[in-house]
């Protein structure tokens, strides 16, 4: 058994789109509109990964993060330490916010964790 997707609502779906395909090498499917006027995208990692992001008219902001239930973060594996602090970098250089300094974490992980376009924490680790 494996997941086979996770999907994220967004109000911006080109900006993460793109965030995802820039800095974790995603590729994406053309855009899908459905009757209702929902607009979704599907992006595909290497390893087979896939993420759909989405966006409908009577979306509503709700509260997420660290201190609420539910999801917290996406984390992505890559590849070595060298990696994150190269990416870490990039990202920050870039403009989007670091929400975690690389560090090694109390359970061994070697990472860090950056905001994507729309405030998501995204942790970068080996």
């Amino acid at each position: 058994m494996k997941i086979e997707h996770i999907a994220i609502y967004t109000r911006n779906l080109d900006a993460l789109r793109d965030f995802y395909r820039t800095y974790f090498g995603a590729s994406s499917n053309d855009r899908y509109q459905s009757k209702s006027g929902m607009q979704s995208y599907f992006l595909t990692f290497d390893d087979g990964a896939r993420l759909e992001l989405m966006w409908m008219p009577s979306l509503r902001d709700g509260a997420a993060g660290a201190g609420f239930t539910g999801f917290t973060h996406l984390a992505f594996s890559v590849g070595s330490r060298e990696a994150v602090d190269s990416l870490t970098d990039r990202l920050v250089q870039d403009g989007h916010r670091l929400i975690s300094a690389r560090r090694i974490t109390g359970d061994g992980y070697y990472e860090s964790c950056v905001a994507d376009p729309d405030g998501n924490a995204v942790e970068i680790t080996i």
